[in-house]
Order: structure tokens, then C-alpha cells, then sequence
């Protein structure tokens, strides 16, 4: 079994810095410190060139920049994480404030702090700017050593950076920038004491994540030295594998890669650490079979966080503090929170209930994913879709042995093609729902290829890239209220050679790989939101109108299938005349009717003499007997709409519930 070791964990070790959001999941603090090469290669600046879009900054000078740019983002969407930049391979050497390489009889020579683990303040992504903008301000700094770097040193820094800043934070994570495969290619004592350094940095909670950048005359090759640093392992599962990040290529020539964006792409796919939903959820498969298993919630919208309001029409910005306070509608004085009590509406009668009451109505339980049955997969229809799934992965911290029946149920569903049914409640006073547990397979990528690993198949040889690991999805059912009748729509079915034009069109506009990886999209109105307080914050200029990279590009898109289209257009208005002569239909919009010989005139509903009454109204001895049958629910919206507006009773911007309660408190009062 592959556990998602980049989908976040959380540990009970470390409940003092997590926190619940409103929505109840657990949000993981994370700190992230950037290790970046200084050696004579990584200082070195492509061929110089005018074409558009070829490299111009060295490779040190772009992970500076991701890192800054890292910064910018995470100092207003993650205020709570902390970030620190460190440079090793330098001419010169500092730790933590401190002039000399040296703390507490510890050296690491050329390792340069440049910016401690902490969280981002508005000077440090100043200085950092005027680093990464200003080659005159950086190039003392950025002078590569003469003398080999060891990695031990190296990692040992910053384990010592983790020891002291983050302690006890649930994500540490150091991300690794260098072109350098074999560091220490003759010297077995030097890779041996990276070795133990690395894992000191293992068991200390670090995850370690490369991200090489291949020189144009030179692949990176992470057998070499790197495979025996960054393990593939997380303290959770230390049997599995970790997804590795592909290579940055550095381009030669200006044939239009560019490093930066390259790193940025590989760099934001990880950034953030995925929220974990919950952990150790019991898992009964079976009466008095119970195994633990944690949940993730892989693709997740990120909305804004608002966490306080600013003023701005004093001197400078300032955080506004305000005060709410409840007042009694008729007197206007100030109610206290334990005079209020929450009431509901039943048969035309309020019920309040107090809050011991409120617990019991809402407990359904404790937390528990049961097996009530099996189905066939191919019993779910592909509308059954109501919520977003969660990844679930087995847990070896409450129950030994999790991991191999976890395993066995996942591979015997997906051999058998079949799906579980059960009761679900994620967490305490959750609302339980019946959910399909539905088994994935793994997904790797090779040569740019995803391939699915099924059970009993032989793993591709070579360098591969987890994009998924097995496991199972939790899948909520829509229950009978969710689920809406499709409209009633005469289908046409297309012929074969208008299918084969446009997919001819599809083949030419599909994505690299065919693959849409959502991490590497920002979402355009997040970002504009967070360019606005950014630019508030660093006092800078307001932008002028926001990125968005999820805007097509059309002049590309023209060009590569520009007269495909046009012909395929050409060819369905053929199609199309074809159809209409061959049916007798008409064309929408035309005046012709059943009088002139072709088609058939529609019929039109009849007008009633009050214009007000739409032709969906039904009569008061309608709604009685669905009233004493306490199925009025059954009515559409348009009807009770109009039912109520016949009796003078408001219905604007109220919903079915609403309705139904309204047109139920009418026939109380009867």
C-alpha cells in the first residue's frame, strides 16, 4: 500500500497546534524552510537572448524567487505558517542572527540563514524582494564557496532550525533546490553522515522534498546520492512510497522553458499541506471486526479567509476590533447568551429546546464508518453525486493490523469490481449519510503517461511518479430529495462523420499528457484577493486587473484548429438540413405553420381569463387532501407559489421547506 504522504498528517502528539475551523475540519500549521544551492553551477546564466519566454535568471536567482513569491502568498492565505530560506554552498557562513557560523560549539560553515523559520513579516518579504530585484544587493551574497559543501552540515542545520522554531508544529517540511545529483561522489564517510542526518531529520517528523533541476548537458539522476537522503517513507507508514517531483530542466537555448515557471509549477503542487478530515476513524467491515483509518480531502475549493476587518481612512492601515451584541426586539436591551434558547416550528407551535437538549436530538453516535452491504459498482449511477469524497488510508496508532485487511478489502473490491454500502458519521454531532465505498487503484505517471496499477500487475520499470495511491473513496448517496427528474428533451443522436470530425478537434486542444492537474490553476479571484492585501500590506501600488490563468488561449487555440472548426460547422449545417428535410421539422424561430405543408404547429397552452393564474395552480381541495396525507412536499414551487398567492400570503425568496410550512400553517389555523 502507497500512503498519500503529501496529503497531510497529523499526529496525537500534536493536538496543541491544531486548530477547528468553522467548518470542522483540522487545520495543520505547516513550516516550510527553503535549502537552496549556491554552487558555481547554479550561478551560471543562460545563453542571453531576445526571444519571448526564454531563461534569463540563473538557477539560484529562480528559487529565490519562487521562494519569494511563496512568501507573498503565505504571509495573507496562511498567516499561522512559518517559512525560512537557507542557502548553503556560500562563501559566507551565518546561523540564526548570528555574524559567525558558529552556536553553542555547533559550526556549519557555508550555510547562510537568510531569512530564520518564522512566520513572514511585511520586512521580510521586503528584503527578500529587494534580494531576488536588486543584482547589486545580492551579488555579495551570493558568492559560491570554493570548497565542497558537505550535506551533512547542511541537514543537520536544519534540523536545528526545526528543533528551535517548530517543535511541536503537525507539518515541517524542507524543500531541497540543487542541480548537484552526487555531492559527494568519492567520499563514503561524507554520504554515510548524511545518511544519519537525514534520518535525524526523519524521526524529528521532517519530510524532505527534492526539487532537482537538470543542467542542459547533465539529467539528474537521484540514484546517485538521493535516494539514500529523501526517503520515501512518512513516520506514519514506513512502508510507502512517497510521489517524487519531477526534474526542472534549465533550458540551453531560448526554446521557450523556463525554469522558473517550472519550479513554481513543481513548487505550488506542494506548497500547502492537505487538510486531514479526521484520523483514526473506526471502520467496522464486520461485527467485532474493527480496523482504524484516517481520512484526506484531496481537491478541496480554497476560499478567502477573512480573519479581521482593516481601516483604512486613518494614516496608515489598521486592524479594525469589533463587538456584537444581541438585543431584544421590542425593548432593545441587551440580551445575554444564556437567555437564549433555539426554537423550531412545529405544527403551527414554537418548540425551543436548551442546549443539553440540542446535543442529544443531534447525537447519532459515535464516529464510525460501518459496512452495511455490497453492491456492484456498476450499480451506481454516475449523477449519485451530492458531496466530495474523501480518501481514506489505513492507521496502524489505534489498531495493529489496519494496514494488511485495509489492504485486502481494497484489492478484493477492486478485483470483484464491487463497492461497499454504509453508515457513515466523519466526526462527533456530524450528520450520518449512507455512502458507497468505492475501491482506486494507483495511478502512476511514465514518460509523461499516466498508467493504472490494478492488482497482481507488474510495477513499470524506470523512473516513475505516483500521482495516486490505492486506497478507498467515501462516497455520500443522495438521498430521495436530492435526486430532480431530468427535463423531457426530444434527443437527436449525431452521425458517425460529425463524431469523428470533432474528434479530430479534441485531439488537437487536449492538455500535455491529456491530464488537468487542478494544482497547478490558481483560482484567479482568490488570487486577486490576495494581491490586494498583499500590495496593502508591502504598501506597494493596487494592481491594475487580476491574472488568470484559467482564461483560454484562443489565439492558440485558433491556430491549431481554427479550419477544423470552421469545417466542422460547415458540415453539421449540412447535417442539420439533412435531418430537418428527412423529419419535416422546422427550424426555431420560423413562421411557417402546419397550414403550408411541413410540420406540425405546436400546441399552445390555453389562456385563462385571470392572467394571474399560471396553468400550474391547483385548486384548494388538492392541497387539503395532500395536507391531511402530510404530503405537500410533493407540490412544485410554481404550484405552491400560486396556491399561496391566491390566499395573499408572501412567498417572494422562500424556499420548497419554507413553502410547505407556510401552505401547513394555513390549513392549522382552519
Amino acid at each position: 500500500m502507497a500512503e498519500p504522504s503529501n496529503y497531510g498528517r497529523v499526529g496525537e502528539d500534536e493536538e496543541e497546534d491544531e486548530e477547528i475551523d468553522e467548518t470542522g475540519y483540522k487545520t495543520i500549521k505547516d513550516a516550510v524552510l527553503f535549502a537552496i544551492d549556491v554552487s558555481s553551477s547554479m550561478l551560471i546564466k543562460p545563453p542571453a537572448t531576445d526571444a519571448k519566454g526564454a531563461d534569463k535568471d540563473t538557477p539560484t536567482a529562480a528559487a529565490l524567487k519562487c521562494a519569494y513569491l511563496l512568501m507573498q502568498q503565505r504571509i495573507i492565505s496562511n498567516p499561522h505558517d512559518m517559512m525560512g530560506v537557507l542557502l548553503f554552498g556560500t562563501e559566507k557562513s551565518r546561523f540564526q542572527g548570528e555574524d559567525e557560523h558558529s552556536r553553542g560549539g555547533l559550526t556549519y560553515p557555508h550555510c547562510y540563514l537568510l531569512t530564520d523559520l518564522d512566520v513572514p513579516a511585511a520586512a521580510d518579504v521586503k528584503r527578500l524582494r529587494s534580494l531576488v530585484e536588486d543584482e547589486d544587493d545580492s551579488a555579495p551574497l551570493l558568492v559560491a564557496s570554493g570548497e565542497q559543501v558537505s550535506m551533512a552540515n547542511v541537514l543537520f542545520c536544519a534540523n536545528q532550525v526545526f528543533a528551535t522554531k517548530a517543535p511541536n508544529f503537525s507539518s515541517r517540511r524542507l524543500f531541497l533546490v540543487t542541480d548537484n545529483d552526487n555531492p559527494h561522489a568519492n567520499d563514503k564517510a561524507a554520504r554515510s553522515a548524511a545518511a544519519v542526518r537525514a534520518k535525524d531529520l526523519y524521526d524529528l517528523g521532517v519530510i524532505i522534498e527534492l526539487f532537482p533541476i537538470s543542467r542542459p548537458d547533465h539529467g539528474f539522476n537521484r540514484a546517485a546520492f538521493y535516494d539514500d537522503i529523501i526517503y520515501s517513507t512518512t513516520p506514519a507508514d514506513p512502508d510507502a512510497p512517497a510521489p517524487i517531483t519531477k526534474a526542472s530542466g534549465a533550458s540551453a537555448s531560448a526554446d521557450g522553458l523556463t525554469l522558473l515557471q517550472s519550479l513554481l509549477s513543481n513548487i505550488n503542487s506542494k506548497s500547502a499541506p492537505r487538510r486531514a478530515l479526521f484520523s483514526n476513524l473506526a471502520f467496522e467491515i464486520a461485527p467485532g471486526l474493527k480496523i482504524s483509518v484516517k481520512g484526506f480531502i484531496i481537491i478541496k475549493r480554497q476560499e478567502p479567509v477573512r480573519t479581521s476587518y482593516v481601516y483604512l481612512n486613518g494614516e496608515k492601515a489598521q486592524i479594525a476590533v469589533g463587538s456584537s451584541s444581541l438585543l431584544a426586539e421590542d425593548t432593545a436591551r441587551t440580551v445575554e447568551k444564556v437567555e437564549v434558547r433555539k426554537a423550531f416550528k412545529f405544527g403551527g407551535e414554537t418548540i425551543s429546546f436548551s442546549k443539553e437538549e440540542m446535543s442529544a436530538i443531534r447525537n447519532f453516535g459515535e464516529p464510525v464508518l460501518r459496512v452495511i452491504g455490497f453492491k456492484p459498482i456498476s450499480m451506481l449511477p454516475s449523477w449519485a453525486s451530492v458531496n466530495k469524497c474523501t480518501f481514506i488510508y489505513p492507521s496502524e496508532e489505534e489498531i495493529i493490523g489496519s494496514t494488511r485487511i485495509f489492504s485486502a478489502l481494497q484489492q478484493k473490491l477492486l478485483k470483484d469490481q464491487k463497492m461497499g454500502v454504509a453508515w457513515y458519521i466523519p466526526r462527533r454531532n456530524a450528520t450520518p449519510v449512507l455512502a458507497a465505498i468505492l475501491p482506486g487503484a494507483e495511478h502512476v505517471e511514465v514518460d509523461g503517461k499516466q498508467i493504472t496499477i490494478l492488482p497482481g500487475d507488474d510495477r513499470p520499470t524506470g523512473d516513475s511518479t505516483q500521482v495516486m495511491p490505492p486506497g478507498l473513496w467515501i462516497h455520500p448517496l443522495p438521498c430521495a430529495d436530492d435526486v430532480r427528474s431530468p427535463p423531457d428533451t426530444t434527443v437527436v443522436r449525431s452521425p458517425d462523420s460529425l463524431v469523428d470530425s470533432m474528434r479530430t478537434i479534441i485531439s488537437q486542444i487536449q492538455l500535455p499528457g491529456g491530464i488537468y492537474n487542478p494544482k497547478k490553476y490558481p483560482n484567479p479571484s482568490l488570487q486577486w484577493f490576495y494581491r490586494i492585501l498583499q500590495a496593502l500590506a508591502l504598501e506597494e501600488d493596487l494592481p491594475e486587473k487580476p491574472e488568470d490563468k484559467t482564461i483560454p488561449r484562443y489565439k492558440q487555440i485558433h491556430k491549431r484548429v481554427g479550419p477544423y472548426v470552421e469545417e466542422w460547422g460547415n458540415q453539421l449545417e449540412l447535417e442539420f438540413a439533412a435531418w430537418e428535410k428527412a423529419n419535416h421539422a422546422k427550424r426555431p424561430g420560423s413562421k411557417r405553420d402546419a397550414a403550408h405543408g411541413e410540420g406540425h404547429a405546436l400546441a399552445k397552452r390555453p389562456k385563462t381569463a385571470n392572467s394571474a393564474i399560471s396553468s400550474d395552480e391547483v385548486n384548494d381541495g388538492q392541497v387539503r387532501a395532500l395536507y391531511e396525507k402530510n404530503t405537500v412536499g410533493k407540490l412544485t414551487i410554481t404550484e405552491l407559489k400560486s396556491w399561496l398567492n391566491t390566499k395573499n400570503i408572501k412567498t417572494y425568496n422562500l424556499k420548497k421547506p419554507e413553502l410547505v410550512n407556510l401552505v401547513s400553517e394555513y390549513f392549522d389555523r382552519k
